[in-house]
């Protein structure tokens, strides 16, 4: 039974969810739930129930002292929901957690009646994936869906994916079945750089997300934090001649198969955000994906994951879009 006793009526609701673990490459994207709940303080008005969903074996619940008592925090998903005013005020539904162990289907029926319940009209599932891409160059973001004529509407892909999929696809599609408008955005993370954290990815996603939604996403320290982290990469593989090679290798594959792709759509929505912040921006300015900013901490380069010492080259780019996504 759902209860949302105490959560007022929501204006034109969005749900927003990400999900640390398979689909969360460098942390991306529930870094990006994350930051939007902080900066909107968001108000938490569930959780599920973690017996139904977690192995506690897999995810440990943790132990914490708190004015001298013990207490347990156990693994789970928790839904808040925060309050955008402006000119043009919309509420999200933010949904944090980590991907469940089991029972997927009840897993997004449950989600899904609270979307039901709060009258959400769009759900927009966030993912991270690990790619074949500079960490020089703008994060790809690649925004799909399985209803043709959202894609049409939105400027999305209509998703081909066919494999193995995590709770991202399995929600996205359970929202399609339903009836429920869904989007995925997917950040596209180098996978010779993949620790956490990736603050320019998640900058990324949430530019992209601002574009979607048609909200100004405050960024606070974001757009340093990825420009840091940028310098800190650079340096790293600066050291590696090896890296070097490959970073450059990845560089030029990349401007190659985007050359044609200048497009003026591209350069107005930039222009369109742009002008969304400049009555607004503060001290930290206008920050679009490219202009990395990064944390305090080092970044760790990594061999790819097939275990070969040495990354392996691109093939070379044949015009074709080859960065596909997971839905």
């Amino acid at each position: 039974m759902i209860e949302l006793e105490g959560v007022p009526e929501l204006v034109d609701p969005v749900m927003v969810a990400a999900f640390e673990g398979w689909n969360d490459a460098g942390d991306a994207a529930s870094t990006a739930v994350a930051h939007l709940d902080k900066e909107w303080k968001g108000e938490v008005f569930a959780a599920l129930d973690a017996e139904d969903y977690y192995d506690f074996q897999v995810n440990r619940p943790t132990v914490f002292m708190e004015d001298g008592v013990r207490k347990i925090t156990w693994p789970t998903t928790r839904l808040s929901v925060v309050r955008v005013g402006g000119d043009k005020p919309r509420d999200l539904v933010l949904v944090r957690g980590i991907e469940p162990s089991m029972r997927w289907r009840s897993f997004c029926n449950e989600l899904l009646g609270f979307a039901h319940e709060l009258g959400v009209e769009l759900v927009v599932v966030l993912g991270a994936l690990l790619g074949d891409t500079p960490h020089t160059r703008p994060v790809p973001i690649s925004g799909t869906t399985s209803d043709a004529d959202l894609a049409r509407r939105m400027d999305l892909e209509e998703t081909k994916y066919e494999g193995p999929t995590g709770i991202v696809g399995i929600l996205q599609e359970a929202c399609t079945h339903a009836g429920v408008p869904a989007v995925s955005l997917w950040a596209a993370v180098p996978h010779y750089v993949s620790q956490p954290p990736n603050p320019k990815a998640t900058l990324a996603l949430l530019n992209r997300l601002e574009d979607l939604i048609g909200v100004r996403v405050p960024l606070g320290e974001l757009p340093e934090d990825a420009r840091a982290w940028q310098v800190g990469v650079d340096q790293l593989a600066a050291e590696d001649t090896e890296v070097a090679e490959y970073v450059q290798s990845l560089e030029e594959a990349r401007d190659t198969a985007e050359l044609p792709e200048a497009s003026g759509e591209a350069i107005a929505r930039e222009f369109e955000r742009y002008l969304r912040r400049r009555d607004g921006s503060g001290p930290g300015g206008h920050a679009t994906a490219d202009g990395g900013d990064g944390p305090s901490g080092t970044p760790f380069l990594r061999d790819n994951p097939s275990g070969r010492t040495r990354p392996p080259r691109p093939p070379k780019p044949s015009g074709d879009d080859e960065e596909s996504s997971e839905d």
